[in-house]
């Protein structure tokens, strides 16, 4: 095994009273591609920059090669004191350096390095961060987030450019694709200390359920031995002394071990409040188009959402995006074509910016909205601390002002918002951003469960292969094609040879509804049924809320079995018949207006 060319031992950082860190350990050698993986507040930035040389430890040591260089990727660059991105990257290079190395990845990532720091996106101020960052090759890249605020094409091209590179690798991300075609090595921070595997990402989430799992049963062993041990000392202490004192300090050991033993972290919940459902079709877009300044953003669109599905839209930035999402929410309007929302709907959005937070509220008033200390969560009254624990966020934070919360603080504040208020369709634009990997985990679970219906921007390919039953994506030149399936699934649909940067104009799969079928006109039967359809819809709903109500006797099926049986089959009656009715009046739908066009 290669001698480390960067060690950390021992590493202990305290804030007030808590150890951030209590002991972290980090080696890295030549060639090494490990993926330091934590939940949001671990100290996994910290112990990256205590690895770096920026920041000193309470106690433990850094130990670096002399002449390795090492170089740090910070989540916040600092671009004071250079007029230029050109002259921000070259200043990252060393004597030796080759400084067109510098131009080539200006270059590639976009940038010419003429553009002014102070007006860059913040797509842009990372790309420049990363090209000082990768310039020199370095003998230790060590990177907080790369991916943050990179579009699909510069997050596949990142990809590529560091599996090329030699050198040695530790990488801080939520992108688990990224980890799982990187990573050769695993560093879990967890509780202030450090767990080390030596196999990829993709395995990182069964060991750590393995090691949880022991420690749970190392814990229940713990607690049977202390209940032994204070069952003898309440009855046996004054007997054989000398044994007694060796006993006594033994059970002050375990006491010890038991309050230093600090358990699994607590565990993240979250849950949709949905409001009354919303009709069949949710959204119906028909050849939309929209400009700004005589540039194409969104060209003749056609699509339809139905209730339940969760659509996905990908696209480089700039692309128009948040446009396209302002349009199918019926937030713009379009400058041609028309944009149909569905009846009864309620929408709920999360910002990317998080411009709706006031820096200045506390957490608390922001859940509350400033009323009382009680939240409606599933039409259950809550109090704000509990709910405020859902989301890993400690009591004592509710008072402390949303401006001093961390970036992945502010985003879990913002899906505890948005998830609080009763929806029938979630909008999240780049809902992903500064999650951990375990609240990522469980926010996919909630989205895969809601009844409602979900439109996400995202650049996060493995959760839009998680979470999507569709992706709508951006061909170039304001055409955008509706996809069947997550991000895989569009690639394999748009062809072998297509990248996030170029792509095969090909059509999509057919998406799950029922095509419309070309006639020369409705049959009097067709008509009938368009007419008296909605009628029979409302009738079989109002029989399936009736036989739920009747079901939800738990005593039913003790009283009557043969009642409970009959109920039960009239519901499954029910419900089939309510689908059918629904997928035959969609489908006259788009016939009538298919034909009208």
């Amino acid at each position: 095994m290669a001698p480390p060319l960067l060690l950390l031992k021992e590493i202990v950082v305290s804030f007030g009273t808590a150890p951030l860190l209590a002991g972290a350990e980090l080696a890295v050698s030549a060639g090494d591609r490990i993926c330091l993986v934590g939940r949001n507040g671990s100290g996994k930035s910290t112990l990256l920059k205590i690895a770096a040389g920026l920041i000193r430890p309470d106690s433990g040591t850094r130990f670096a090669q002399p002449g390795a260089t090492i170089r740090y990727l910070p989540q916040e660059p600092d671009f004071s004191g250079f007029a230029t991105t050109g002259a921000f990257v070259e200043a990252g290079l060393g004597p030796g350096d080759d400084p067109h190395r510098a131009t080539y990845l200006l270059s590639e990532l976009g940038l010419t390095g003429e553009e002014h720091p102070g007006q860059l996106s913040g797509g842009e101020a990372r790309r420049a961060a990363l090209a000082r960052t990768l310039a020199p090759s370095p003998d230790i890249l060590l990177l907080d987030e790369p991916t943050n605020h990179l579009d699909l094409p510069a997050i596949e091209w990142l990809e590529r450019e560091l599996a090329s590179m030699r050198s040695g690798l530790v990488l801080i991300s939520h992108d688990r694709r990224l980890l799982e075609r990187l990573s050769q090595g695993i560093v879990w921070l967890d509780r202030g200390v450090t767990r080390t595997l030596d196999r990829g990402f993709a395995h990182f989430e069964a060991w750590r359920d393995e090691v949880l799992e022991q420690e749970e049963r190392d814990r229940h062993k713990l607690g049977r031995k202390l209940a032994m041990e204070e069952d003898w000392l309440r009855y046996g202490v004054t007997a054989r002394r000398k044994r007694n004192v060796k006993r006594l300090a033994d059970l002050h050991t375990l006491r010890r071990k038991r309050r230093e033993q600090r358990g699994s972290a607590t565990t993240l919940r979250m849950e949709a409040t949905e409001t009354d459902g919303s009709g069949r079709l949710v959204v119906v877009a028909d050849h939309v188009s929209k400009s700004y300044g005589g540039r194409p953003i969104v060209r003749d669109f056609t699509t339809r959402i139905l209730r339940g599905d969760r659509v996905g839209i990908v696209g480089p930035n700039g692309a128009g995006k948040t446009t396209l999402l302002g349009l199918l929410t019926g937030v713009l309007a379009p400058d041609s074509g028309e944009i149909k929302l569905g009846a009864s709907l309620t929408i709920v959005s999360l910002d990317q910016r998080r411009a709706s937070l006031d820096p200045n509220e506390t957490l608390a008033n922001a859940l509350t909205g400033g009323h009382g200390e009680r939240v409606i969560i599933a039409g259950q009254s809550r109090h704000v601390i509990s709910y405020m624990k859902d989301f890993l966020f400690a009591p004592e934070q509710a008072n402390t002002p949303v401006g001093v919360l961390s970036g992945g603080e502010r985003g879990r504040l913002m899906l505890a918002r948005a998830l609080a208020q009763p929806a029938n369709l979630l909008v999240l634009d780049e809902p992903t951003n500064d999650l951990d990997l375990e609240t990522l985990d469980l926010l996919q679970e909630l989205l895969g469960d809601y009844p409602g219906t979900v439109l996400v921007v995202s650049h996060d390919r493995d959760f839009l292969d998680r979470v999507a039953t569709s992706v709508i994506a951006s061909e170039g030149d304001g055409r955008w094609v509706d996809y069947a399936g997550g991000y895989s699934d569009m690639l394999a649909q748009r062809g072998p040879v297509a990248t996030a940067a170029t792509v095969v104009k090909t059509r999509p799969t057919a998406r799950t509804e029922p095509a419309p079928q070309r006639a020369r006109r409705l049959s009097f039967k067709d008509k009938h049924a368009l007419e008296t359809l909605p009628g029979k819809i409302a009738a079989l709903q109002a029989t399936i809320a009736k036989l739920q109500t009747l079901l939800a006797d738990h005593d039913l099926y003790a009283k009557n079995p043969a009642r409970f049986q009959k109920a039960t089959q009239d519901l499954t009656a029910a419900e089939q018949a309510l689908a059918a009715s629904e997928e035959q009046w969609l489908t006259l739908e788009m016939m009538r207006e298919a034909l009208e066009a």
